[in-house]
């Protein structure tokens, strides 16, 4: 059966690469303007250097899984500059990946984002349009918000773009909000932040009774210091059902109701692909289709901050590690304070994250014993990579000396 799968996709490549030759093809295109208000918007000194610009491109391909299984997904690539636009679908067809890259901006940048749509080689019987949603972002604009009842959707071979001021720090996620819990379990996923201003303050600046210091970074404007870090490191947690990814390319009805996912990921890989440095091609046609590392490395004595987020379309999680206390910090993109200001920052052994929550968590690594430490779900039948155990959703925290 696998086999006439793979084959009738091949048919469909042929054909997908015949309409992409077909005279009709609309232009991918790009807005990004220059920054000439200026206006030092984001703090850095700089006032030519507050427009950001970032390029997604949405496709098909395949991501393998630790036991083996190649799974067919939807997802994202990114279009970098110097890329030829009018190459763009060429190069990116077959190129999703899983998750998608991650987008990271300072606070007060205005961020165009353009998405751009470059169709299914594999199924070029969808014509599936899609867009990009910054989950729990405080977007004032709802025509840029990815939802397709308030905005527009991005068609085959079409191009949007996106406008956003990120002003509040924190830990968000993006996903593909057409036709959502098809897209989403499909792997039209990825991470997103946003980094503090105070990050760029001059050294030497009191924060209470701790003193900045020349590239001290935090998670939150938190006047205190309390939120510093040394290495961050984005988790994005995610689950997959096997049988809905083969029907998608097997062009069988899509069991919505029987949607039982059966491997768990973290950054798009089950154990022990989580710890394996560097990205991972996949089995189909080499592509590089994992390309975001899972495992967490640190010098002892390093503060390190975890970007949590779940992504999941069926599971919740609860995260934790062994011999390592975790002190969140942050939960959904606020920082734990009260009205007053009072703090309610906790230390636990265990996270749990619905779908669509974040968290962030700091692990000082302060008097560790150097060694490999475990990142792992506890709800136990997780830790699989479908029906062969010691996989799933664990990874490595390395504490170097």
């Amino acid at each position: 059966m696998n086999a006439i799968i793979r084959h009738s996709g091949a048919l469909f490549a042929v054909l997908a690469v015949a309409l992409t030759a077909g005279p009709a093809r609309a232009t991918i295109t790009q807005q990004c303007p220059l920054d000439t208000d200026g206006l030092d918007t984001d703090g850095d000194g700089n006032a030519a250097d507050d427009v950001v610009c970032k390029h997604m491109i949405a496709s098909d391909g395949f991501v393998n899984m630790a036991d083996g299984k190649l799974l067919y997904v939807f997802g994202f690539s990114e279009i970098l500059p110097g890329e030829a636009l009018d190459m763009a679908v060429m190069e990116h067809t077959l190129g999703a990946e899983e998750p998608a890259p991650t987008m990271a901006f300072r606070e007060g940048q205005r961020v165009y984002l353009t998405v751009s749509n470059a169709g299914f080689m594999i199924r070029p019987d969808l014509f599936d349009p899609h867009s990009i949603h910054w989950h729990g972002f405080p977007n004032a604009a709802p025509i840029f918000d990815g939802m397709p009842d308030s905005t527009l959707t991005v068609k085959m071979d079409a191009s949007q773009p996106y406008y956003y001021e990120p002003i509040d720090p924190g830990t968000y996620m993006y996903h593909c909000h057409v036709e959502a819990t098809e897209h989403i379990q499909m792997g039209m996923v990825g991470q997103l932040y946003v980094r503090p201003k105070q990050n760029l303050l001059p050294p030497g600046t009191p924060l209470g009774s701790f003193v900045h210091r020349a590239g001290q970074k935090y998670a939150y404007n938190d006047g205190d210091g309390s939120t510093r870090y040394d290495i961050e490191v984005p988790l994005q947690l995610d689950s997959m059902d096997p049988d809905f990814h083969d029907a998608s390319e097997g062009v069988q009805p899509l069991p919505f109701a029987l949607m039982d996912d059966r491997y768990f990921l973290i950054n798009g890989r089950g154990y022990p692909d989580t710890a394996r440095r560097g990205p991972i091609p996949n089995g189909y046609d080499g592509n590089f289709s994992q390309k975001i590392d899972s495992q967490v490395r640190a010098r002892r004595g390093q503060r390190v901050l975890l970007r949590l987020s779940n992504l999941s379309v069926t599971k919740y999680f609860t995260i934790s590690i062994q011999g390592i206390p975790m002190h969140v910090i942050g939960q959904d993109a606020k920082i734990l304070r009260g009205p007053s200001g009072l703090d309610l920052s906790y230390d636990t052994n265990s996270v749990m994250l619905g779908a669509g929550e974040s968290a962030d968590v700091i692990l000082d690594t302060t008097g560790l014993v150097p060694g490999t430490y475990f990142l792992y779900v506890t709800n136990l039948n997780f830790l699989s990579n479908d029906a062969e155990d010691t996989g799933g959703m664990m990874t490595e925290v390395v504490i170097l000396g």
